[in-house]
């Protein structure tokens, strides 16, 4: 996948590629995912607040990962700047074994091509490995949009609009209504799958941004925001 493989033609929803339901009206379906890169751009559509596209981890990545997920070292890089040559050699320097350079190539080409898709000559990086959960309550990002994915553990999980009741967000208090409708809904990104998730700042979207929530246990996560 190339950075400008992202510039695919946004696509009109029809009954060859809309999103199948995951339970409840059609008319609430607010997510696409598949195994194509066509799909991420769908971020784009109204009403859409989540796009994914499938993709296992490679088997070099997942010997990048091997060492470092077994090592006892902390990650916790960030970049906020352009996607450039810069960026690389940073993230090199932080992870240091020669052994992770698939995981450097594969950040780097994550980084270049949001950077491309929304036309952003600065983004925010964040790549961390985790021991706990970094947000273990549903929530919904006061951003613009946010591209993650998962290289070790567990995927980030979220929630159809219909099975959540928004009333819940925020800090938590007992007379606030549970967030979570029905918990046989919650659904579960897999390791390695791209997403890009629309918060409330996104133009449109206010009270409409994606509910989601980090799993528990160890894991290497990527965060990107554009702009």
């Amino acid at each position: 996948m190339s950075a400008t493989s992202l510039s695919a033609p946004q696509v009109s929803p029809s009954a060859g590629n809309a999103p199948a339901p995951l339970g409840g009206d059609t008319d609430t379906v607010h997510w696409v995912i598949g195994d194509t890169i066509d799909h991420l751009p769908r971020i784009f559509d109204d009403g859409i607040t989540l796009s994914v596209m499938r993709r296992p981890i490679s088997d070099e990545i997942a010997a990048s990962l091997d060492g470092l997920m077994r090592e006892s070292r902390s990650l916790e890089w960030s970049w906020r700047g352009p996607a450039d040559d810069a960026m690389r050699a940073d993230l090199a320097r932080q992870l240091k074994a020669t052994q992770e350079e698939a995981l450097v190539a594969d950040v780097c080409l994550m980084a270049e091509a949001i950077a491309y898709l929304f036309d952003a000559p600065q983004i925010g990086v964040r790549l961390r490995k985790l021991d706990s959960a970094m947000c273990p309550r549903f929530h919904v990002d006061n951003l613009g949009v946010r591209f993650i994915t998962t290289y070790a553990g567990a995927g980030t999980e979220w929630l159809p609009d219909d099975a959540a009741d928004r009333r819940g967000l925020g800090a938590a208090h007992p007379d606030k209504p549970d967030i979570v409708r029905d918990p046989e809904r919650i659904q579960r990104l897999s390791c390695g799958d791209l997403a890009l998730m629309k918060g409330s700042g996104w133009i449109g979207n206010a009270g409409r941004g994606l509910i989601h929530r980090s799993p528990p246990g160890q894991r290497l996560i990527l965060a990107i925001d554009p702009g």
